[in-house]
């Protein structure tokens, strides 16, 4: 039957246990026997879909994309997508609280209401939420824990996708039905009451397929009342509509969580006792989404037609423990959309493709606080009153034309060039009393209150992003390749309707990435590798300034080098690294909110300028698969005057993965083998350091079946 292309630094005193991670770690590197574990062909091959939603081989693409296999996620089986997206050159998620997390992307780790709108998160290529209405945590709405394959493609690079691809993109590969075991059930066990049970299915046919996957986690939080309970679904449709191949996929997920807050002090997370506590016990927060996305595709005379249709609900409810008075934010949205293409193929030297995209949302935010502010100084505390401090509605619309082409010259030389055009219309219509006052009209004392309301407005957004690459084959297993880009991202919503001091009209401009790129890439028998050198220069950056106003006028430079490479040496072990050398800069100077001063040339905070995975895979016997991770994250400051540092951190990580019985397999996996005490995020604000600490040594046993 017809199927759709998409198929596709302080250690902890070291007890015994720790020495026995350290002796099972250092036995996995010399206790090395004859086996017959990797093949070199299947664990080099790279397919990659991202940089142009069809499946294509990750050599011949001239961008930076890592890809991490369905092998990798069964064996690396992430609690947090952290864990997992880690592993990719130039990629560093710090995790926060529960499921939350930060995002950087051959960039700092950004905060902030606009932070999100730098990467695009995608499921099965279509993104997973509206332009201008991101989450810096959204990446809990997708299963990454079961995903077929998980690819991050670095810097702006494609025209394809239009707001919100600046530093980078993820998108998460879904597995097909016929790809999906007949049945597969599996249940896991951990530390601190943490369970969590995998299913997944098929029923193939004559006129159909369908495969469902599914994960349910409760967790009862190493820190205090830090527990969360949260379900995935994912089922997929495989048919033939008109004989033209068609898949639907299905997406919902739930996430019911206790948060904890920061820890304060220089060096808190290196106290247990410390690092176990929660300063607030009441933070909590509930979410759920549902997405509902198509792909038909089909054929016009010599073009290849393929049509996205998507429809996606979100909600949101949590506690501002972050923030003095702590205030409830609820927010969502209804959306809907189809993404199309078109493609044309010459006679092996070119190529061309095109599409529209097309886009509504209609979404909403709303801030409460049921009290008066008592947790701050007096003059703190009077100009955030009690009540709604917002509720809105905005409205918004996208529209999106883009051509990208691809021709071969001179045999070995290739060249892409592609254009996208981008609409962006926001509809903002204030549901409460406009300016600056409490929401029965009643002014704040001087200087009045901390929350402002625009009136009702009418935002619009015009870019234009053009691509131009060009490669050169060294030989048949070996491509170089130059590449000049742009990125660029519309401000967000919050952004530009939630305003603070007395702003009564955020005047912002899209923020815009221009990079270049320059890399090559081998793959052979034994061995694959790429390096990258970039050079991008981001402007028009939208901050907070030390009154308090949105403004759009920061720029930022970022320059570094990314590396990855996995040699198989012998059949049966398998040596891996990915990292990243770069430095990331402020090229402005100016006074911002919280009292900090940002001087030209310094280091935006909490930014590394390396980070590193190493692995080793050992198969001694068939049926037994081990991997040793080492991690490395370097020193950053963590405020923007680059007053106050924070010294990195190493982790080694143990897994293993045992089959027996036919249909059995047993997974064991220790985190933070050698218990370093180390903080996930580390933070400088209101005159102290703040942390979310890292967790210590974990252990975690899985059982599956599968048939």
């Amino acid at each position: 039957m017809p199927t759709p292309s998409t198929r596709q630094q302080a250690p902890r005193n070291r007890t015994s246990s720790q020495w026995v991670a350290v002796a099972l770690g250092t036995g996995i590197g010399l206790s090395l026997a004859n086996g017959p574990a990797f093949s070199a062909e299947t664990s080099l091959e790279e397919i990659v879909v991202t940089a142009t939603r069809k499946a294509a081989p990750s050599l011949r693409t001239p961008l930076s994309i890592g890809r991490i296999g369905a092998a990798d996620v069964l064996l690396v089986g992430s609690t947090h997508h952290s864990e997992i997206l880690n592993r990719v050159a130039g990629t560093m998620i710090q995790r926060g609280s529960g499921q939350e997390s930060l995002t950087a992307i051959r960039s700092p780790v950004l905060t902030g209401a606009g932070s999100c709108g730098a990467f695009l998160m995608l499921e099965n290529s279509v993104p997973i939420r509206p332009v201008g209405f991101c989450n810096v945590n959204e990446l809990f709405e997708v299963n990454t824990e079961q995903a077929d394959a998980i690819e991050v493609l670095r810097g702006p690079a494609t025209a394809l996708y239009g707001s919100s691809a600046v530093h980078g993109t993820v998108n998460v590969v879904q597995v097909a039905p016929d790809a999906r075991p007949a049945m597969r059930a599996s249940v896991e066990g951990g530390p601190d009451d943490y369970g969590r049970a995998k299913f997944a299915g098929r029923l193939l046919g004559e006129r159909a397929d369908f495969g469902v996957t599914g994960v349910y986690t409760h967790d009862g939080g190493w820190r205090d009342d830090s527990g969360f309970d949260e379900a995935k679904l994912n089922a997929t449709l495989v048919t033939s509509i008109a004989d033209h191949a068609s898949r639907f996929d299905l997406a919902a997920t739930d996430l019911d969580q206790d948060t904890a807050g920061f820890i304060t002090g220089e060096g808190a997370y290196r106290d247990e006792d410390i690092a176990r506590s929660n300063a607030n016990p009441e933070a909590y927060r509930d979410a759920h989404a549902i997405r509902l996305t198509g792909l038909i595709e089909g054929k016009a005379g010599s073009a290849e037609l393929e049509f996205r249709p998507y429809m996606r609900s979100s909600r949101m409810e949590f506690l501002q423990h972050f923030l003095l008075g702590k205030p409830l934010e609820r927010n969502g949205q209804e959306s809907l959309g189809l993404m199309s293409q078109a493609s044309w193929s010459g006679a092996g030297a070119w190529s061309l493709m095109a599409g529209v995209d097309l886009e509504y949302a209609d979404s909403f935010l709303v801030e409460e606080q049921d009290g008066p502010t008592t947790d701050g100084p007096p003059p703190a505390n009077v100009v955030r009153p009690a009540g709604l401090h917002y509720d809105y509605d905005v409205r918004s619309q996208v529209a999106a034309i883009y051509g990208q082409a691809e021709r071969r010259f001179f045999e070995r030389w290739r060249v892409f060039a592609g254009l996208r055009g981008e609409y962006v219309n926001y509809d903002y219509d204030n549901r409460m009393l406009a300016g600056n006052t409490d929401e029965n009209g009643v002014p704040c004392p001087d200087p009045g209150c901390l929350y402002t309301r625009p009136a009702d407005r009418n935002d619009e957004f015009f870019n234009v992003a053009p691509k131009l690459s060009v490669s050169f084959d060294l030989t048949s297993n070996a491509v170089t390749y130059l590449s000049v880009s742009r990125g660029f991202r519309p401000p967000e919503i919050t952004e530009l309707y939630r305003l603070q001091r007395g702003q009564q009209v955020a005047d912002l401009d899209s923020e815009r990435l221009d990079a270049v790129e320059l890399g090559v890439k081998a793959q052979y028998a034994s061995w694959r590798g790429s390096l990258a050198v970039f050079d991008m220069d981001k402007t028009d950056v939208i901050l907070r300034d030390s009154s308090g106003f949105n403004v759009s006028d920061g720029r930022t430079s970022h320059q570094g080098i990314e590396y990855e490479l996995t040699w198989l040496p012998i059949n049966w072990l398998e040596l891996g690294a990915a990292g990243t050398f770069a430095r990331h800069r402020y090229e402005f100077s100016r006074a911002v909110d919280g009292g900090e001063t940002i001087t030209k040339g310094d280091d935006v905070d909490t930014a590394p300028r390396q980070i590193h995975n190493f692995w080793l895979r050992w198969r001694p016997v068939e049926a037994l698969s081990t991997e040793a991770e080492w991690q490395v994250v370097g020193d950053y400051f963590v405020d923007a005057s680059n007053a106050h540092r924070y010294p990195g951190h190493e982790l080694l990580n143990l897994r293993a993965r045992y089959e027996f019985a036919g249909n059995w397999s047993l997974t064991a996996r220790l985190m933070n083998a050698l218990d370093h005490a180390y903080a996930d995020r580390a933070d400088f604000a209101f005159g102290t350091y703040r942390y979310f600490p890292g967790r210590g040594r974990a252990a975690f046993v899985e059982l599956a079946w599968q048939h």
